[in-house]
């Protein structure tokens, strides 16, 4: 029989003095839990991903004396075993690191198991700063048990698919009673199910019990869920950590092989099917934008309420995620601004329990205009006019921001910012984006969401009724531009995130695709928008860094050329 305390933490990148902290206090709990050893997380000393920190001297001079204080840790619990994640020294050619596993215990390192597959793919670019281990499985006898490890993207590639080498078989070949794998998986919509489809099958196909444990927490754009897990060769999946929190738990590796409770009863079945989509949206957001501010020193949020289900939805949002007293709201009326749309402001935040500021842009907008007619020789008109009146705001939002400290979020959302219907400087302006990720189908639904998850009428219906509209020019809708919303989205998705989709998405979008292509002008409406996403590229990389919720989101996700020819 074994104890094992599975420690899923939520780490910041670079704070290596807290990290150690947090994995002294949860080792203290395993120790009183008599576990036999404690697991964190892929880089747990350094938090993942430090990127081009690991470039720097100093940064490599951190984490070499952190590794000598974790050691040090660890001798205030002498029998415990520490499975710990870090960036190690490589000796010979190649990337001068690993990122590595390594198993402690009264302060001496028993085991060094370097990953193996490092991906560069998607949000990953492992390879750029660590150096492939070797082909080979490590295993450590502990009390009566023998443990193998491995180090997250190891057991992604049972199927041979993404790469020559499969650390899974050498596993196989080890037999051990059990095997733990360290992880930084990101979380996007259906990758906790995603998740446990790769081990249960690796599991099942070379008789191994595994426990996965992962981390929690955002770090820039991505949010990590937990959701740490063990599964069995032939019942799957037996046991599941929290998702979206911090969860120190302990459980037995029974003498018959199987994960238990430390007082030898099964666990209740793990369902099948995780999150609803959009309660899964909302928390995903949620502990993105927590982590988000606290990393960066915010306390207070600003965000401009124009009376829109974007802005409306990113205000419930950031009091969902930091509570009415430190979100404001301030309305921009400007002279095509409709009484509804301030009315509507009102509603929203007296909702929401915020203060909303009145700061109108007519006057701005007026003097602005004067001054250019005067100093180029023509007027202002048309879309000049249309985002100046953005620019304004934008700057208005900046100017609150840098007087009182509060972290200003953009609120475009995906199918606005795929076609560059947004203003660079202006609406665009912000340190955050909440929906970026979501597309205009999916606001809606969400906004929804939010109501019915509160109980009671948080985002006014009259907000979530009415037609979009940018209200730059008399009378504008969003449909002026752009095709209907839910014809645009199934194209974006076609087009942006193709078989990245789950299988369900993508074959509705790729049939309406070809639907479309059928209809009177449906291969021009097509092309149009192809065309507006090849075009927009130098506005997305302008853009705030926006929250990763579907497996292919703009930044790093999706890497394309600004100056390039588009067929």
């Amino acid at each position: 029989m074994l104890k094992v305390t599975l420690a899923q933490l939520n780490y910041m990148v670079g704070d290596i003095r807290g990290n150690i902290g947090r994995m002294s206090e949860a080792a203290a709990k395993a120790a009183a839990d008599q576990a036999d050893l404690v697991v964190f997380s892929e880089l747990s000393l350094c938090g993942y991903y430090p990127g081009d920190m690991l470039d720097e001297p100093s940064f490599l001079q951190r984490l070499d004396e952190g590794l000598q204080d974790l050691l040090a840790a660890t001798r205030q619990h002498p029998d415990l075993h520490w499975v710990v994640g870090a960036p190690t020294r490589h000796k010979g050619p190649g990337k001068p690191l690993h990122n590595s596993l390594l198993v402690l215990k009264d302060g001496q390192i028993r085991l060094q198991y370097d990953k193996q597959l490092l991906p560069t793919y998607n949000i990953f670019d492992e390879r750029r700063h660590f150096e492939p281990g070797a082909d080979t499985a490590k295993v450590l006898r502990i009390g009566n048990c023998q443990v193998g490890f491995l180090v997250c993207e190891d057991g992604w590639n049972d199927e041979g698919a993404d790469y020559a080498t499969n650390p899974f078989s050498r596993m196989g070949d080890a037999s051990p009673d059990m095997v733990i794998s360290i992880n930084a998986s990101p979380s996007h919509l259906g990758k906790r199910e995603q998740r446990h489809e790769v081990f249960t099958q690796a599991a099942a196909r070379h008789k191994l019990s595994i426990l996965y444990v992962n981390q929690i927490g955002g770090q820039d754009q991505i949010v990590f869920d937990g959701a740490s897990f063990a599964v069995e060769p032939e019942a799957g999946v037996v046991y599941e950590a929290k998702r979206f929190v911090e969860d120190i738990y302990t459980l037995e590796l029974g003498d018959n092989g199987h994960f238990q409770r430390v007082d030898g009863t099964q666990f209740p079945a793990v369902p099948v099917q995780g999150l609803p989509t959009m309660e899964f949206y909302r928390q995903q957001i949620v502990l993105g934008l927590r982590d988000y501010a606290r990393r960066c020193g915010f306390k207070q949020i600003v965000v401009g309420s124009s009376g829109g289900i974007d802005s409306a939805l990113t205000l419930a949002l950031a009091v969902d995620a930091l509570g009415a007293d430190n979100v404001v709201g301030i309305t921009m009326p400007s002279n095509y601004s409709s009484a509804g749309s301030v009315d509507d402001s009102v509603d929203l935040c007296r909702n929401l329990g915020i203060k909303l500021y009145e700061h109108p842009i007519k006057e701005l907008v007026t003097t602005y205009a004067r001054q250019f007619e005067a100093s180029f020789g023509e007027p202002l008109k048309g879309l000049a006019l249309e985002n100046l009146q953005a620019r304004a705001r934008g700057t208005t939002l900046m100017e609150f921001s840098n007087a009182f400290g509060h972290l200003l979020l953009t609120t475009g959302n995906k199918s606005e910012v795929s076609v560059g219907y947004c203003t660079l400087y202006g609406d665009t302006n912000g340190g955050l984006g909440l929906l970026g990720d979501l597309y205009k189908t999916e606001v809606f639904e969400l906004s929804r969401h939010i109501n019915e998850h509160a109980g009671h009428e948080l985002i006014p219906q009259a907000i979530i009724d009415k037609p979009p509209s940018a209200e730059l020019a008399p009378g504008q809708r969003d449909d002026d531009s752009l095709p209907p919303y839910p014809v645009l989205d199934e194209i974006l998705k076609w087009h942006i995130e193709g078989q990245h989709l789950s299988s369900k998405e993508y074959a509705h979008a790729a049939a309406f695709v070809a639907q479309l292509r059928h209809q009177p002008g449906g291969l021009e409406i097509i092309a149009r928008v192809q065309k507006l996403v090849f075009r927009s590229e130098y506005k997305r990389r302008q853009a705030p860094p926006m929250l990763r919720l579907r497996p292919r989101a703009f930044g790093t996700g999706r890497q394309m050329p600004i100056a390039a020819h588009y067929e």
